[in-house]
């Protein structure tokens, strides 16, 4: 069941692995966010409501994608799993200013996060199971990088 054809053949398996950007040999976590990025930008314009709804939505299948996919494989986390890393950047971005410069330092800032994962996400990311417990420190560094993203608008701007 885990060989890359069985992942992406499987529907659930296909939206927790990005779309397949989890199935890279180096940086799957990277890759995902480079796909969140490519879709963000491809969104059309949309009021903060409707972003934030979208969002959520994603958040909640997150949830149940992570966690059924990581049942389905019996690994708690496995790498390949990024669709939270979309929904993490996704966060990053939200009201986050236009233009192309803000949303690769929505990525950076993102990876950052995610990689060195500083309190709490780190806790989220060790004591959370399931598909909570995935989404949850993605999440968290989403929050965090969006504020950043927020403080250095108001310092620029």
């Amino acid at each position: 069941m885990n060989s890359n054809k069985a992942i992406l053949s499987n529907p659930i398996h296909l939206l927790a692995f990005g779309f397949g950007s989890g199935l890279s040999p180096r940086a799957p976590g990277t890759a995902g966010t480079v796909v969140a990025l490519l879709i963000y930008l491809l969104l059309p314009a949309m009021s903060p409501l409707i972003y934030a709804v979208m969002i959520l939505v994603s958040f909640v299948l997150g949830v149940w994608l992570c966690g059924k996919t990581a049942e389905d494989l019996g690994v708690h986390d496995h790498g390949g799993i990024v669709w939270d890393e979309f929904v993490g950047y996704w966060i990053t971005m939200f009201m986050a200013p236009s233009g192309l410069i803000w949303a690769i330092l929505g990525f950076a800032l993102f990876r950052v996060l995610d990689i060195f994962k500083p309190w709490p996400i780190k806790w989220a990311d060790k004591e959370l199971a399931g598909g909570l417990g995935i989404m949850l420190d993605d999440v968290l560094a989403g929050i965090m990088a969006a504020l950043c993203i927020q403080a250095l608008a108001v310092l620029i701007g």
